[in-house]
């Protein structure tokens, strides 16, 4: 499925609103002493798979979301995987510290958005963004 600029710019915001999420829990982890426990790419796109399954039974038909958008976006995570992994591992193991949960998130986010351009542009659509 070619995803138009509706589409791509409705999961940015929730991109952006899981990314802020981490933020916030960063904060309280902080605040009250909690380690923050490891978290990964597949986790970050669990969550994104799990955001939109949301939106779409809470406000789908009301904002332009069509049914079929969360078994297109599980095909394309679960396609887009393996190289999510590779890249957001290799962007985010320079130091010996675990990377925190916003910014996995925000890689992982962005390595999706730029798997899911290029598949547009190897069918010949022009780039969703």
């Amino acid at each position: 499925m070619p995803f138009n600029g509706h589409i791509v710019g409705l999961l940015k915001t929730y991109m952006t609103d899981l990314v802020e999420q981490a933020r916030q829990e960063q904060e309280a982890h902080r605040t009250f002493g909690f380690a923050q426990p490891a978290y990964r790419a597949d986790q970050a796109l669990s969550d994104l798979l799990a955001i939109l399954d949301d939106r779409i039974e809470s406000e789908g038909v009301q904002i332009g979301l069509p049914h079929e958008l969360l078994h297109d976006m599980w095909t394309i995570c679960n396609e887009a995987r393996p190289l999510i992994q590779e890249r957001v591992w290799l962007e985010l193991s320079a130091t010996d510290q675990p990377s925190p949960k916003s910014q996995v998130r925000e890689t992982t986010y962005r390595v999706l958005i730029e798997y899911l351009e290029e598949v547009d542009r190897r069918h010949g659509n022009e780039p969703s963004s």
